[in-house]
């Protein structure tokens, strides 16, 4: 059997009904089974008696048989399957939140393991179930059970059966990258061991040496895919080899001097562009530190050569701020910089069209109007993206593509912890800047509960008296029967007609269409408005001197790293500033968070911070980085397994499989594979 390709439809047992129901769960071909894990165990070693389990938010786990089930409603429109379970101590009745199809399938009679805490508590009192499956005499001699994710017409039992066959005869298939002497020097189990063991465990330890062993294979075979689609994709190059007179008229205008951090990074920027390569760089930078100046020199270094560059943003607001930077960067020199966004008058659009086209027009900032098929260049040799990680693979590739192999330099005011870095970034090379200009104050940040909310508009209409401007930021744009947060068409209604009715408030949010935006953010960075009220669209891009304090709404809700971009917006001038994160700190998480970010400005440790608590799927959202690819991978936790997987994908010389199987092998564990060649 060809474990790559064949179709599972004609393994023992399933047929063409049962292969659909397989796809739906990302199981297509026979090796797909291999990684379908199990998202759980049930060890009925670990069983509790009925009787002895208590309301103490501890995790239990019982086995019993169904006496009675049926589904009913339960507070705020919520389904609840109720059924209640017996062992030989006693009783209690199980209860599935938004599960009512349960009743389909759980009858009187089955025994169930069930995994969930009691609670006690008037109107909520049972047994709430967290996981479970149907126990079957037949499964007697597995002390530890597996239970696979299932789609409807697929149960526990029948997918066991079908793993454990499927590992019987197929086990010894699946391909061995690693030589005995590169399992001997990291430790590392064989990979027939490890998958038999992860899906079917007989031990603890036998369970974690199968688990470190598949992670280093899926992070290993990540990279190794990200290595070889970037080596196809950037077959050829621009090179700017001569020095540029533009780049040392521009550094040369600057009101103040690169600090050291920036300085490294643009001599590695022009290293590149130099080189006898594509250049694929990331400049990272905390907030403030000056990376568009340092992007703006490597586009003087490409316009120099007679180049064109293009700077592509994810908002026409920071589209807008880079427009206006660079139009003061260059200003006296002989380059012309537009703008290009949705918003752009037809007729201005028409001109930049043909500027670019003709080569009149030396460097192009924009949104995504970047992408459309109208506009071409005449010789872009340099594309820069800003927050790249806000653009889908084909939008960055589309841009790309408008060059014959332009260089590359992706900024991110979010900086990255390594684990992130070293997965997602493998085929680029890192430039970071650390520090931040001389004259910038760290921002005083304070958590303020809503009690004492009336102290915190007090301490911002006082700033406010003084002469400076401030944000106000909102979850929502207005009012949710669903959640109860703060809106903010909702806040400045009420702040409009108020004490702070004086300061002309004005309301910003991503539904507004271009003008209005423009039209508020121009209000508040000419300072005929003081205040500013917001949802997070202001995240980026925004940069007012005056602006002094920044009071964010329910902080508890944001990540780390999206609360320091939004203190972000402060700090920007020489005055001391202020961020106030106003909210309710009921969990352990969001206290630990909220305290990160009174103590702590460093955006790069808060970036670590934010990983360990949240995740990478919180980190920047799943979608843009295949973070959903992986099945068992977790960079906040397997640093280890991830530097062992980065020195054996660094050396592919040295696996067992020649290049045609291995590329095969990376094939079959991420079929989509080509799409993360730029990410």
């Amino acid at each position: 059997m060809n474990i790559f390709n064949d179709s599972v439809q004609f393994l023992k047992g399933v047929g063409p009904q049962r292969a659909e129901r397989l796809r739906k769960l990302g199981v297509r071909v026979c090796f797909d089974l291999f990684w379908l894990f199990p998202h759980s165990y049930f060890n009925r070693s670990n069983v509790s008696a009925i009787a002895d389990i208590r309301d103490d938010g501890e995790l239990y786990h019982i086995k019993g048989s169904i006496v009675s089930a049926r589904s009913t409603a339960g507070r705020r429109g919520h389904q609840l399957f109720r059924a209640w379970v017996r062992d030989d101590s006693g009783d209690v009745e199980a209860i599935w939140f938004n599960q009512p199809y349960l009743a389909n399938s759980l009858k009187p009679g089955m025994e169930l393991l069930l995994s969930g805490k009691l609670r006690s508590d008037p109107g909520r009192a049972g047994f709430t179930v967290s996981d479970y499956t149907v126990w079957h005499q037949s499964e007697e001699k597995h002390a530890v059970l597996p239970v696979y994710p299932l789609t409807a017409g697929l149960n526990q039992k029948w997918l066991r059966g079908l793993m454990l066959r499927f590992l019987q005869e197929h086990g010894a298939d699946y391909p061995e990258l690693l030589s005995a002497e590169l399992k001997a020097q990291y430790g590392l189990c064989d990979i027939e061991y490890a998958l038999r063991e992860f899906h079917f465990p007989t031990d603890r330890e036998g369970w974690k040496a199968a688990r470190r062993r598949l992670v280093v294979e899926e992070l290993m075979l990540y990279r190794l895919g990200i290595a070889a689609a970037h080596t196809a994709a950037n077959a050829g190059f621009v090179r700017h080899p001569a020095d540029s007179a533009l780049r040392h008229q521009v550094l040369a205008s600057l009101p103040y001097k690169l600090t050291a951090g920036q300085e490294q990074a643009l001599r590695e920027i022009l290293e590149d562009m130099s080189a006898a390569r594509k250049m694929n760089r990331l400049l990272q930078g905390d907030v403030g530190a000056g990376k568009t100046v340092v992007a703006a020199l490597a586009m003087a270094q490409a316009v120099g050569n007679g180049y064109q560059a293009a700077l592509m943003a994810p908002t026409e607001i920071l589209a807008g701020q880079h427009y206006r930077s660079l139009s003061e960067f260059f200003a006296g020199c002989a380059c012309e910089v537009a703008c290009l966004t949705g918003g752009t008058p037809a007729a201005e659009r028409r001109r930049i069209l043909q500027a670019s086209e003709s080569g009149e027009l030396d460097i192009l900032v924009g949104t995504h109007a970047l992408i459309g098929e109208k506009l071409s260049f005449n010789n872009l040799g340099l594309i820069v993206i800003d927050e790249q990680h806000r653009f889908g693979v084909r939008q960055r590739a589309l841009l790309d593509r408008k060059g014959a192999q332009p260089d590359n330099l992706v900024m991110t005011a979010t900086p990255i912890p390594r684990s992130l870095a070293l997965t997602f970034y493998a085929h680029l090379e890192l430039s970071a800047i650390r520090e931040l200009p001389p004259h910038r104050k760290p921002v005083k940040t304070t958590f303020v509960s809503f009690e004492e909310s009336e102290k915190a508009y007090d301490f911002l209409e006082r700033r406010l008296r003084e002469g400076r401007q401030a944000y106000i930021v909102c979850p929502l744009v207005e009012e949710s029967e669903q959640q109860d947060l703060q809106d903010a068409i909702g806040l400045y209604e009420a702040l409009s007609h108020n004490r702070f009715k004086k300061y002309r408030p004005e309301l910003i949010h991503g539904r507004m269409n271009p003008a209005e935006k423009g039209a508020a953010m121009q209000a508040f960075a000419g300072g005929q408005c003081r205040l500013l009220i917001s949802t997070t669209v202001i995240e980026v891009g925004v940069d007012v001197p005056n602006a002094g304090v920044i009071l964010i709404y329910h902080a508890e809700r944001f990540g780390l790293s999206q609360l320091h971009q939004l203190r972000g917006r402060v700090g920007r001038g020489s005055e001391q500033s202020y961020c106030i994160l106003l909210g309710e700190a009921k969990s352990a998480e969001a206290r630990q968070r909220l305290r990160a970010m009174e103590q702590c400005h460093d955006g790069f440790e808060l970036a670590n911070i934010d990983l360990r608590l949240r995740g990478p799927g919180d980190f920047w959202g799943v979608r843009q980085h295949g973070l959903n690819e992986f099945r068992l991978a977790r960079l906040e936790k397997d640093t280890a397994e991830l530097n062992i997987a980065v020195a054996l994908s660094d050396n592919p010389q040295a696996l067992s499989l020649p290049a045609p199987e291995l590329n095969r092998y990376i094939k079959a564990r991420f079929p989509d594979g080509d799409e993360i060649a730029n990410n």
